[in-house]
């Protein structure tokens, strides 16, 4: 069996960069992950986003629990990973849930 060495490969240009040194896709970092709940929460509420603060509690905007699990299930579908139910309840702010997802949220 043959093994091509993948800066040779049809269809990938070479650029100098080994194999190893393939990049992955990119994945949000937390600022990009605050930005997005930011977002989704002001259009949830109504607000505009400069009138979210990242550190009250997701109760604090009145969002009943099927508002909570649509927010869940967005961000399921934005970061393309399953996430758990009570993620929000878990972590209560924007500030806490984007610390953890963007230590969690794997390629």
């Amino acid at each position: 069996m043959t093994i091509r060495n993948l800066e040779t490969a049809p269809g990938l240009e070479s650029n100098g960069a080994s194999a190893t040194e393939v990049k992955q896709p990119s994945l949000p970092t937390e600022k990009e992950i605050k930005t997005w709940l930011i977002s989704c929460l002001a259009e949830l509420t109504e607000m505009e986003s400069d009138e979210i603060d990242t550190n009250l509690p997701f109760e604090r905007y009145d969002l009943d629990s099927s508002a909570a699990v649509g927010l869940t299930v967005d961000l399921e579908e934005w970061l393309g990973q399953e996430l758990d139910p009570t993620l929000l309840y878990d972590y209560p702010t924007i500030n806490t849930l984007a610390k953890h997802l963007a230590e969690v949220v794997k390629p």
